[in-house]
């Protein structure tokens, strides 16, 4: 950066206020994971331009406040992702081989080699829980192993599982045939706790868990009950739901390996990290393109065609929670004035609503389309002037599942609202909390999901009711709720007699 003409002041273990008094005047800052940027220090640097994260989370960096002021965002997501595959593999290998348990008891002068019998690789099953490009990377090492493989990743195609060499199936199945089992997941409301009790329930007796992902994604507490029972039959940790962490009940089992979240500490992942970092602030201080923005704004976009990006990306987001996952081939339609603008833009924050659940990178424009591809999704856009009531409508449409979206309101007023689902006509706004429920069209339905959401304490805000005007009459109520939907409501609602389908939709 000094080399690119500009003044680097290396400011180390900052506190928040020390932090706002260095920034004042700054162009860029750039931080680890330790330092958090939210509003209060992104109001101290008024003359920010962009905040780098020198490594991959930015769960530390308040994105939305940052786009809010202008403020570009990056990270280096690919500094680390070889390491962290490798600290799996490592991991992998120390459980096979009870290696760190045997060279404590040797070291302390006890020869214990009958005791630490350990597992060969070859000709077992991996179970691999996301494979993005880090799980990637791990199935086509486990392959040199001999490992047969098999994952659960719902936002990745078959097809590109299959040139993997990778079987899918449900989670379920995935526990139950599992020798070996390595999560690679990110953390967020869909995903933490997922491996907990009631799956590892159904896990093959033995199985062995490796987790270099992100902490609380595997319920440490259902963990040591099943390592106590002997249904898991041995784990590996680098994460973990709270860290630091230097004190769990996982630790008193002998089978147990546990590192202090060393997947990307490696010299390597590090110079990687700073070095592009580095090359992201240089880019972004010349106001050049800049590969890794998560929050890359959208340039070039009409004033027609801006108030449409965050109605996109939702639309995004509801078709893969309406498809539990990555959607097979993909059509959106734009329709009415949108049809006379340039939709690019629109189509890539389709896709980032699309991708943001299972990717364990932050989606952006720029990484969006390289994301599908590496995923299998295959996305096409039309146009037509007729959008029926509306001006503008957007629909996005994968095999049986299909929603629509505009804007109604003045100018700055305007508010977001879904129209249509799976083909049924609703309107509601767009809200943190969403559920749809598909039905058979009889008395009673209606009555049937309130009672379960007010038994849990939930306050329905709006609701819409359509029908479908085939020979098969169904019904679909769409609601919005104070808070999220408990997993066991919709579990509950799921049993119920005349309930088809129940999805629950977060715009967040």
């Amino acid at each position: 950066m000094r080399d690119a003409g500009h003044d680097v002041d290396v400011r180390l273990g900052l506190s928040p206020e020390q932090l706002d008094a260095a920034i004042g005047g700054a162009q860029a800052l750039v931080i680890r994971s330790a330092t958090k940027v939210g509003p209060a220090a992104l109001d101290a640097g008024r003359e920010l331009v962009v905040v780098g994260r020198a490594g991959v989370g930015l769960d530390n960096v308040d994105v939305s406040a940052a786009t809010a002021r202008g403020v570009m965002v990056v990270n280096a997501p690919e500094s680390n992702i070889l390491s962290a595959a490798e600290h799996a593999l490592a991991l992998l290998l120390a459980q096979a081989r009870c290696i760190p348990q045997a060279h404590a008891a040797l070291v302390k002068g006890r020869w214990e080699r009958s005791k630490w019998e350990g597992l060969e690789l070859h000709g077992k099953t991996l179970g691999i829980v996301g494979l993005g490009r880090i799980g990637a990377l791990v199935a086509q090492r486990a392959l040199a192993f001999g490992m047969r493989l098999a994952a659960h990743d719902p936002y990745v195609s078959a097809d590109r599982a299959r040139v993997m060499g990778v079987e899918l199936m449900s989670l379920e199945d995935l526990v139950g045939t599992a020798d070996f089992l390595t999560i690679h997941l990110p953390k967020n409301s869909e995903t933490a706790g997922l491996i907990g009790k009631e799956l590892l329930a159904q896990a093959k007796p033995g199985i062995r868990i490796i987790n270099a992902a992100r902490g609380g994604v595997l319920d440490e507490e259902a963990l040591a009950d099943a390592l106590a029972s002997g249904i898991v039959g041995g784990a590996a940790l680098d994460v973990f739901a709270t860290e630091p962490c230097t004190d769990s009940p996982l630790f008193s089992f002998t089978n147990v390996v546990v590192t202090p979240h060393l997947g990307a500490s490696t010299a390597e992942a590090q110079d990687k990290a700073g070095e592009q970092i580095a090359e992201q602030i240089v880019l972004a201080l010349a106001g050049d393109f800049v590969p890794y923005a998560v929050n890359l704004a959208a340039r070039g976009a009409s004033e027609a065609v801006r108030p449409y990006l965050g109605l996109a990306e939702r639309l995004g987001r509801c078709l893969s929670a309406l498809s539990d996952g990555l959607p097979s081939a993909t059509d959106v339609t734009y329709a009415g004035a949108l049809a006379r603008e340039d939709t690019s833009i629109l189509t890539l924050s389709l896709l980032k609503g699309i991708l943001a659940a299972g990717s364990d990178e932050p989606v952006s424009y720029v990484n969006a389309p390289r994301l599908a591809e590496e995923r299998g999704l295959v996305l096409t856009e039309s146009t037509t002037a007729t959008s029926h009531d509306y001006v503008s409508l957007i629909t996005v449409r994968s095999g049986e599942h299909s929603a629509s979206g505009t804007l109604t309101g003045p100018g700055r007023s305007q508010t977001e609202r879904i129209v249509m689902i799976d083909d049924h006509s609703v309107e509601v706004p767009f809200a943190s909390n969403l559920l749809v429920v598909r039905n058979d069209d009889r008395p009673g339905m209606v009555g049937v999901v309130g009672t379960a959401l007010g038994a849990a304490g939930l306050s329905i805000q709006s609701m819409a009711v359509g029908q479908t005007s085939g020979s098969v009459q169904t019904a679909l109520m769409v609601l919005t709720t104070n808070r999220p939907v408990p997993d066991e409501v919709v579990k509950q609602l799921q049993g119920r007699q005349g309930i088809l389908a129940v999805h629950r939709l977060l715009a967040e």
